[in-house]
């Protein structure tokens, strides 16, 4: 999650299963029904997010972007895109949503049908043929694709979808008027997507229960360097005046991890002691304060794999790094193998998105609402290395957080429920990380880090809820829990003291 302080893309789409996705009413006798796909995920609060009926497996994003003039040009950068999305039907589709906001879509084919564009149709109304059309509201926050293929999608038939669209790029905000998605920079852009901004660059299921393998091809003017999750399956190559690079990220992958973020960058590598590739690009202009703070932090990422992967199983992916630009969206976010940085990197932002890459990336959440089990986690894993290191201890830390005199309106915010606009407040790292703490003193450290590793094995590559969480430690203590995360998670006052004391 946000950590504060710190051409033409061609979308092919082939087979995605979504989660929440919608499911076909039975058919009359004689044939199946065909039904649209729902508009969202069904995450409460976000309920336009991602889609239902169908289940994307791979996006190759196909991306030619050019950076703003100088100043005092406007702060506006020029881009193009292919993106083919490779997708499964997970119910009987007459038509299907897409995310994509503030792009427009100049060609659109399913399994190399072209469709055509429509001016959206009044509920009920029939379109014929095979078809596309968009709705752009930013006022309600609806921004949708959607696509009428002909013939129409059979339940677990696989397809192809292939987007051509582009447009300027500027700098969205998110529900709280953050930063995010594709931010333009003077010099490039900073890539950021949580929680549902993926949707400013390509045309997306845009919720964290439809994970997916990507790959791409991002070409830039000469000089400019792009960096995405995963690994380069090749070298970039050069001509004309563009320099085209490729990345590959084949593990299963929530749309917000996704980045393409482009600047002057240096590119380094190392390697994990237990053999994870590890690529960081450190953009070239950091002042020398820091970049040596920036330097100091990323020479402990050897150091922090190996501790955690001691304490929570093996790193979860093909390869880690970092992106670390002098440009600033007021926070640092996992993006999934690669986080990014604004300004430059501490070792504690370091060693949280780290965390991350298990609790988040790995697993994620099946819900918005539980966003505590990223930040959470990733507050408490931090902690975890501060002591590791010979810092302040974990019980410290917590100590120090407990007692500390606060007004009742603190603990009021249900961090198991926090609403749209308190994902980031501070309560959802702070409380989250004091739940954990408070769990495994409840439980003993073998019983909680056996919760923790069952969690982790259970729901890779997938998402899950809270309530799937306290199950997990229940299983593995034999611990009736309702208590505890009733107190912890909702209850809107101060949690005793008598959790304070091992």
């Amino acid at each position: 999650m946000k950590l504060v302080g710190g051409l033409t893309v061609a979308l092919a789409v082939i087979g995605g299963l979504g989660a929440t996705g919608a499911v076909a009413a039975p058919g009359a006798a004689g044939g199946p029904r065909y039904t649209a796909g729902a508009p969202g995920a069904g995450d409460a609060y976000f309920p336009n997010a991602g889609n239902g009926g169908y289940d994307v497996q791979h996006y190759d994003l196909g991306v030619t972007y050019s950076p703003p003039a100088a100043a005092p040009a406007p702060l506006e950068g020029q881009f193009e895109g292919t993106a083919t999305i490779d997708l499964v039907a997970t119910q009987d589709l007459d038509r299907f949503n897409l995310d994509l906001r503030g792009m427009t879509v100049s060609s659109l084919t399913v399994n190399g049908k072209t469709a055509k564009l429509v001016a959206p149709p009044a509920t009920g109304a029939v379109v014929e043929g095979a078809a596309y059309w968009q709705v752009q509201n930013d006022a309600e926050r609806v921004w949708e694709l959607t696509v009428q293929p002909r013939p129409k999608l059979k339940a677990g038939q696989s397809a192809r979808v292939v987007v051509e669209y582009g447009g300027p790029t500027t700098r969205p905000l998110d529900i709280e008027e953050a930063l995010y998605g594709w931010v333009t920079t003077r010099d490039g852009a900073m890539v950021v997507s949580e929680p549902e901004g993926s949707m400013t660059w390509y045309p997306v299921s845009d919720h964290q229960t439809d994970k997916a393998s990507y790959s791409f091809a991002i070409t830039v003017p000469e000089g400019k360097v792009a960096v995405a999750n995963g690994t380069q399956p090749r070298p970039e190559e050069t001509a004309g005046g563009w320099t085209t690079w490729f990345w590959d990220a084949p593990d299963q992958q929530a749309s917000y991890l996704t980045t393409a973020s482009v600047g002057d960058f240096e590119l380094r590598t190392s390697v994990s002691s237990s053999g994870v590739p590890i690529i960081d690009a450190v953009d070239t202009k950091l002042s020398p304060t820091r970049l040596a703070t920036t330097n100091a932090s990323l020479g402990r990422q050897v150091a922090m794999i190996d501790f955690f992967e001691s304490r929570f199983g093996p790193y979860p992916f093909t390869s880690f790094g970092a992106i670390v630009d002098n440009d600033s969206v007021g926070y640092a976010l996992e993006t999934q193998t690669r986080p990014v940085y604004s300004s430059q990197a501490s070792q504690g932002t370091v060693a949280h998105e780290l965390a991350h890459q298990w609790f988040g990336d790995a697993v994620s959440p099946e819900r918005w609402q539980d966003i505590w089990l990223n930040e959470g986690w990733a507050t408490y894993a931090t902690r975890m290395w501060t002591e590791h290191t010979g810092g302040t201890t974990a019980q410290q830390a917590y100590d120090n957080w407990y007692n500390q005199a606060r007004p009742a309106s603190y603990w009021q915010l249900q961090i198991g429920d926090p609403g749209p606009l308190g994902l980031f407040a501070g309560q959802i790292y702070d409380r989250g990380a004091g739940t954990l703490h408070a769990l495994r003193v409840e439980l003993g450290d073998e019983a909680f880090f056996a919760g923790t590793r069952l969690w982790l094995e259970r729901y890779d590559d997938s998402a899950a809820t809270a309530d799937e969480f306290q199950a997990v430690f229940e299983e593995a203590s034999g611990a009736d829990l309702d208590a505890f995360f009733q107190i912890w998670l909702y209850d809107q006052v101060k949690p005793p003291a008598t959790w304070t004391t091992p």
